[in-house]
């Protein structure tokens, strides 16, 4: 029988390997000592990475990513000897993607920090994922990485941010990263509820509990029961409201409205407001108690003009979810400055409309800065655009049509819409089909009339050229 003395040490290749993530060691200099075989895996290369900077391999820079704006793990380990927690964009296989890294100090016999460790787990998001957060800078990233730390866990989240920073958004990101992300997440709107009617709404209430209640109605919080409870503009909830709702948070039960007995409810909840809430505690108008038990995990969602940097990410995400709106990309160097110059007061939600107008004028051209409505009326814009659209100006061939009324009848199969973008003839057939109305053949083709107007236009030239 072998002494324990005679078995081999497992080597340091060996432990690492033992971890199912990609998994690095670094010294304080920032070079790789050792990796395993998924963070080979992840950057997808057999070459030897060891003896590289971290930071080359990582992010294709040629020096420390703190330098580059971004928060330093190893730098943050070696200074205060203790683990830490960041998201960061790395470049894996020349594509860009989010990635969590949870780093800790490795000390020697001597009790000293000679190395970090670090794992990494990959962030996977699809463009169309409505809880996407897009964005790279540091303020953005930082908070991901918060939300990323609080999602798993029961804790209640009082999410404070300026109106139309994307507080809804936040709320979901928390849910899509829960436990519970395969329950329910039911939203409570207390500034679109009446007063009267936010309490039956979020408790409930039993058949003939108050003139009217013909049958027991289930309420959100009941609703949400397994899942989580989003109530968007809690500042709005009266006194009396409020300390229902902190017996809901202290106890696990409700009672609906006309009920006898208390019944338990599983519900995280996560809340959300733009007021200042301190000040209203101090004046008396939210309850001091209330707001502690739902700040377990304050987040502040930082406005738009903190992090201007990710405003053309922000609008080109914006572009791919319109119709067209990927034409558009990648936006003009000159509109792109034009955006990040402003500072947004109404912050994502006035961003996005912004988006949507310009789509709407450029309709099929590019976007330049007279279809961009900022610090400017919209609705003078839109006449402004609306003035090209004389009618006297159309071309010649159809303006004998464009005072006869539209038929009833349906288009022929061979002239229905097949893509976004109809040819020539498509149009001219269809507009002969309409008798040249020009706002049922733009309906037909899908289009709008200012767009059917360049067509029309082309079409005029094409013909001349003939002539």
């Amino acid at each position: 029988m072998k002494k324990f003395s005679d078995i081999s040490k497992p080597s340091c290749d060996d432990l690492i390997n033992l971890f199912t993530d990609p998994f690095v060691i670094i010294d304080r200099h920032y070079q790789i000592v050792a990796c395993n075989k998924a963070y080979h895996k992840s950057f997808k290369t057999r070459q030897n990475i060891e003896g590289k900077f971290c930071y080359e391999v990582s992010h294709h820079y040629d020096s420390p990513c703190s330098q580059h704006g971004e928060h330093c793990p190893l730098e943050t380990v070696m200074r205060t000897g203790k683990s830490t927690s960041v998201l960061h964009i790395h470049n894996h296989a020349g594509e860009e993607e989010q990635v969590q890294i949870s780093a800790s100090p490795i000390h020697n016999n001597q009790g000293e920090i000679h190395y970090m460790g670090e794992t990494m787990v990959t962030i996977t998001h699809e463009e169309n994922d409505p809880q996407l957060l897009v964005g790279r800078t540091p303020t953005i990233l930082r908070l991901i990485s918060i939300l990323h730390r609080v999602a798993p866990t029961q804790s209640t989240v009082f999410i404070e941010g300026e109106s139309g920073v994307g507080k809804d958004c936040v709320a979901n990101y928390i849910h899509h990263y829960s436990k519970r992300s395969e329950q329910p997440m039911i939203v409570v709107d207390c500034g679109a509820i009446g007063e009267t009617l936010i309490e039956s709404e979020l408790f409930g209430y039993e058949k003939g509990a108050f003139t009217g209640a013909n049958k027991q109605k289930i309420g959100l919080i009941e609703s949400a029961d397994g899942g989580t409870l989003f109530i968007d503009e809690i500042g709005e909830l009266s006194l009396d409201l409020q300390t229902k709702l902190l017996r809901v948070l202290e106890s696990g039960s409700i009672r609906r409205i006309g009920g006898t007995h208390y019944f338990d409810v599983d519900v995280r909840v996560i809340a959300a407001t733009n007021q200042d809430v301190k000040k209203m505690v101090k004046n008396g108008q939210f309850r001091q108690d209330l707001y502690y038990r739902l700040a377990t995990f304050p987040v502040y969602v930082p406005p738009l003009r903190e992090r201007k940097e990710d405003i053309s990410a922000i609008a080109e995400h914006f572009l791919r979810k319109i119709d067209d709106g990927h034409l558009h990309i990648p936006l003009q160097s000159d509109v792109a400055a034009i955006l990040c110059s402003y500072d947004f007061p109404g912050n994502i939600r006035e961003l996005r409309n912004i988006i949507e107008r310009a789509v709407i004028l450029a309709a099929g051209d590019r976007i330049t800065e007279e279809h961009l409505t900022i610090d400017r009326n919209p609705h003078q814009v839109l006449d402004n655009e609306l003035d090209d659209l004389d009618v006297d100006d159309f071309p010649k061939p159809f303006n004998r049509y464009r005072n006869t009324p539209a038929p009833a009848s349906s288009p022929p199969p061979a002239l229905k819409r097949k893509s976004r973008k109809p040819d020539l003839d498509t149009i001219k057939r269809t507009l002969e089909f309409y008798h040249g109305h020009r706002l049922s053949t733009a309906q037909e083709l899908g289009i709008s009339e200012r767009t059917l107007y360049r067509y029309l236009k082309k079409i005029e030239q094409l013909e001349n050229n003939l002539d």
